[in-house]
């Protein structure tokens, strides 16, 4: 504000581009990103002055004007319908028990083809320590600004890597059952799978698969309870390749203060086949959506924008002035993968959340749309705000969902992220849960507005056939008139 003055850490750079030190400006994120748009041109005056200092006359040499306007991607309707469902879910499970470290979750929903950031909500739990009253807060800012073992859901990364590396091919199988190796605790999945494909893979979730695939990428050769020799670079292939999803890189979103995540230093096998699994590196929500947008539209990472239109400011506040520049859908980079690879995870994803069996089937199968998705549960350690309260760290459960709708031409990507979700093994299913209730509240307002376009466009019709026809009588009635004279 006027009253604040300029911010002290950016006192030189902004007094360096001719601000004010009483100027109003952006403090964070979009108004700090946009501030050179948003705060307009100050008016020039000469003014003419008496020997004893005094203005005698003045003349405005340039006029001032407002700064221009920003036209904002996100759907508000959507926006705020998932901030009340992902408040209920944290409320709701925070009553049940091994939740005491959840805290927070996180909901990004973009299109797949524009990188349009259509929602970016997050909400924390928060427990006033003088009163003990709890409050939930908006914490949207962690979907770029926090980050978090994923788990699973990055397992389309794994496959893909595993193609393009030529450690699988499609189609390549391999038995599911636990590793041994030497030095280090048995490795598996939740169940032992038996013989299955790549596609098989991701729609039960399998690890052990992952885990092979992780080996081959490694030029390495498993023999149970033998030692499993590999090469470090391995981590640097599998974290490049990663890289072009999005994964432990920075998006490029048009916020300030993003975070890229952070990389395991150690290099034993044991943490390949973790970072195989998304249970080693820790990424965004932001990144996990940018990821599964690129999955879905066919390779193509883009470039998530909060930003639409800037428009020209006009006299009226009330109104919104002719665009000065649309924001066009940015590239990144192109996924070095071939076409029918990505077609491949995308017929697995398909049968995570559409055939029986798939670990998201019971909460997309039956629905009128559909989704194409990937589940993940990731073993971690909680590393909140009352870590410091333990004296040894405190294992935890991070759950994670993305996907994409309708599976077949996708308008929308998501994202869902539940650190710290519950302890012990078993527990709840909040981000499938969130994840269906966001997809529901999706189409459901899709459907709204096809309804309302449709019965605005059958009104306009009508006043239209309705002119019409005044018209055409106004011209018969003139016609008789010329007539009768």
């Amino acid at each position: 504000s006027s009253e604040e003055g300029l911010p002290s850490e950016s006192l030189n750079y902004y007094l360096a581009r001719d601000y004010s030190r009483n100027d109003r400006v952006g403090k964070s994120y979009i108004e700090a990103q946009y501030e050179d748009i948003l705060q307009g041109q100050k008016a020039k005056v000469r003014n003419v002055t008496d020997k004893s200092g005094n203005v005698v006359d003045s003349e405005v040499i340039t006029e001032g004007s407002r700064g221009k306007d920003l036209i904002l991607t996100v759907d508000m309707d959507l926006q705020l319908a998932t901030e009340e469902i992902i408040e209920k879910q944290l409320i709701a499970k925070k009553k049940m028990g091994n939740t005491k470290f959840l805290d927070r979750a996180f909901v990004v929903m973009m299109d797949p083809d524009t990188g349009e950031v259509l929602t970016m909500a997050g909400k924390k739990y928060e427990k006033d320590p003088k009163t003990g009253k709890s409050s939930i807060e908006d914490f949207a800012l962690g979907n770029i600004t926090t980050s978090y073992t994923m788990g699973s859901a990055v397992k389309g990364a794994t496959v893909l890597t595993g193609y393009q590396q030529g450690a699988i091919q499609p189609g390549t199988y391999f038995y599911d059952t636990k590793l041994k190796i030497k030095g280090t605790p048995a490795k598996g999945s939740y169940s032992n799978f038996g013989n299955i494909n790549d596609l098989t893979a991701l729609k039960v979730s399998s690890n052990v698969y992952m885990f092979r695939t992780a080996i081959n990428i490694a030029g390495a050769h498993y023999v149970p309870n033998e030692p499993l020799n590999i090469s470090s670079s391995a981590f640097s292939t599998m974290r490049n390749s990663f890289a072009q999803f999005g994964l432990g890189v920075r998006t490029g979103i048009d916020l300030p203060n993003e975070m890229s995540g952070f990389k395991g230093s150690e290099t034993s096998p044991g943490k390949l086949l973790d970072l195989a699994i998304g249970q080693y590196d820790t990424y965004t929500p932001m990144q996990l959506a940018q990821y599964v947008s690129a999955i879905a539209n066919g390779g193509n990472r883009m470039k998530p924008h909060m930003v639409k239109e800037i428009r020209d400011p006009v006299d009226n506040n009330e109104q919104l002035g002719p665009v000065a520049e649309d924001v066009s859908p940015t590239v990144l980079n192109r996924l070095d993968m071939k076409e029918e690879w990505i077609e491949r995870v995308q017929s697995g994803f398909d049968k995570v959340a559409m055939e029986q069996g798939g670990t998201a089937y019971k909460y997309f199968g039956n629905k009128p749309y559909t989704v194409a998705a990937k589940t993940g549960t990731a073993e971690a350690f909680y590393d909140g705000p009352n870590r410091l309260d333990y004296s040894e760290p405190q294992e935890t459960m991070n759950i994670t969902l993305v996907g994409y709708a309708p599976a077949k031409n996708p308008e929308v990507a998501f994202a869902v992220v539940v650190p710290w979700a519950y302890q012990g093994h078993t527990g709840h299913s909040m981000s499938k849960e969130i994840g269906e209730e966001i997809m529901d509240t999706y189409f459901e307002l899709k459907k709204e507005r096809a309804k309302k376009d449709k019965e605005n466009t059958e009104t306009s019709t009508d006043l239209k056939v309705e002119n019409g026809k005044d018209v055409q009588k106004d011209q018969a009635e003139v016609r008789k008139s010329q007539e009768n004279e």
